[in-house]
């Protein structure tokens, strides 16, 4: 692999922004994304950020179509850093958990599995019933990393904008990546930094 590649799968939970910042923070980066974006997060994106699908497809390397399970990251030749699912919808999060893959989002996501590649998803539901708790369980037992994007409020962020990024920093610190944006306890933030 000669540049790093991540896939960013954007499922319908509310916190589509989470995946537009993090199409965002990798092409800083110089990562190419892959992306895939599901039916229900395209009703999200146009509610929550006023973006259609093809605007948020130009920020990504490559965009596929969630039809398309015949694509290159439904295959573990296609070499990855691994997959982040920004945000993940209960949904998304059960058929992964069930193996059962309808669509190229929740294939993907299988394959990053399967190779044992990191699959970080960014779970958008609250609060959860048992099921859900179970089924977190289950990924996590299967190898996902389970982010939910909490707000780290020890950065004093100074809005929603420093919440996303700081919640985005630290699901591409899972995958070996720095964002700058990202603030560090004990270099930027807390008792090393005080004067």
């Amino acid at each position: 692999m000669v540049k790093p590649r991540l896939i960013v799968g954007i499922s319908g939970a509310s916190g589509a922004t989470l995946g537009v910042r993090t199409l965002d923070a990798c092409r800083e980066l110089g990562v190419e994304t892959h992306l895939i974006v599901s039916k229900a997060a395209a009703l999200t994106l146009s509610q929550e950020e006023g973006l259609s699908v093809s605007s948020v497809n130009a920020r990504a390397s490559v965009a596929h179509k969630l039809s398309d399970v015949g694509a290159s990251i439904a295959s573990g030749s296609f070499k990855t850093l691994g997959m982040v699912i920004a945000p993940c919808s209960v949904r998304t999060m059960s058929e992964i958990a069930t193996g059962v893959t309808s669509s190229l989002l929740t294939r993907a996501a299988d394959v990053t599995l399967k190779e044992r590649r990191p699959l970080v998803l960014m779970v958008r539901e609250t609060p959860l019933h048992l099921g859900h708790l179970r089924t977190l369980v289950k990924l996590a037992e299967m190898g996902a990393i389970i982010a939910p994007p909490m707000p780290a409020f020890y950065a004093h962020p100074q809005g929603i904008e420093e919440i996303v990024d700081q919640a985005v920093g630290r699901a591409l610190d899972l995958f070996g990546l720095t964002w700058e944006r990202t603030a560090r306890w004990g270099q930027d933030i807390g008792p090393a930094n005080q004067a």
